[in-house]
């Protein structure tokens, strides 16, 4: 599975990833977004647009970069959208997925009563949101669970926090996303936030037992945390690539160390912000 959309690279993700799966559509399944307007010349984001017309139009544009003539999920970008319109926008992803351009559709959001809603009127196959085992949105799993959903989990390793490749010297380049938006989280000023570091530590022993890298055990935690979740890391070279999936084999954490993570991490305890 890969997961893009529309916005990112303005249109360049779809397009490396369409020549990349060229021959092999039938070995994938192709995740991208939409919802948000944008300059390809300029590759900056101009707005958003939620409206039926514009979602046709983006659907078509997606399916073009992508060389494909189904995307599997269709998902909503625009996680804050009033859930009256993402009713709106359910209709015309329903009329999409009959005339066949799609075969399904979600919603990336992480506030539950939006996904709630929007589940409930809408025979949707997928939220996509935030969770890993620093931030571990139990509320957005219910609504999964309750609706029958997919969990699609975005920022798995915490925007890279969990691989361990961070310390409380470490800085990222001034033109990284993690040090110029505040809702990366797990940044400060472009350096890995302390409290964070803090809970890494508590359980970094636990996550990296049974010959697991640190990334590895983050995606164990997730494989284990429910049945529903579906991890989708991000990737820069081929060993990340091959690392990640290597996770897979090594399997869910087993149920002990998922008590003491719990235990370690304080089971109900607020999340640091």
């Amino acid at each position: 599975m890969f997961d893009t959309a529309d916005v990112y690279g303005a249109g360049r993700s779809e397009e490396v990833l369409g020549r990349a799966l060229a021959g092999r559509r039938d070995e994938v399944v192709i995740a991208t977004k939409f919802g948000y307007t944008f300059d390809a010349g300029r590759r900056a984001i101009t707005g958003q647009d939620a409206s039926p017309g514009y979602i046709r139009r983006a659907c078509r544009a997606s399916l073009l970069r992508l060389g494909t003539e189904w995307i599997d999920l269709y998902q909503l970008h625009v996680g804050d959208l009033p859930a009256a319109q993402a009713q709106e926008v359910a209709d015309t992803l329903e009329e999409l997925a009959a005339e066949g351009p799609i075969r399904s559709y979600g919603w990336s959001t992480d506030d539950p009563q939006r996904a709630g809603t929007f589940a409930s009127g809408a025979p949707c196959t997928a939220i996509q949101h935030e969770l890993n085992v620093l931030a571990q949105a139990p509320a957005m799993l219910a609504v999964c669970d309750g609706f029958g959903l997919a969990s699609i989990n975005r920022s798995p390793l915490a925007m890279g926090l969990l691989t361990g490749k961070y310390t409380a010297v470490s800085r990222v380049p001034a033109d990284d996303v993690r040090a110029a938006q505040p809702w990366v989280g797990y940044f400060d000023g472009g350096r890995p936030a302390p409290q964070w570091l803090a809970r890494l530590e508590a359980i970094r022993g636990v996550l990296t037992a049974g010959g697991r890298t640190l990334a590895q055990g983050a995606l164990g935690w997730l494989l284990a945390r429910s049945p529903r979740t579906v991890p989708i890391p991000g990737i820069r070279t081929i060993a990340q690539a091959e690392q990640n999936a290597a996770a897979l084999g090594l399997g869910p954490l087993p149920p002990a160390a998922m008590a003491e993570i719990a235990q370690l991490l304080g089971t109900g305890a607020a999340q640091p912000r």
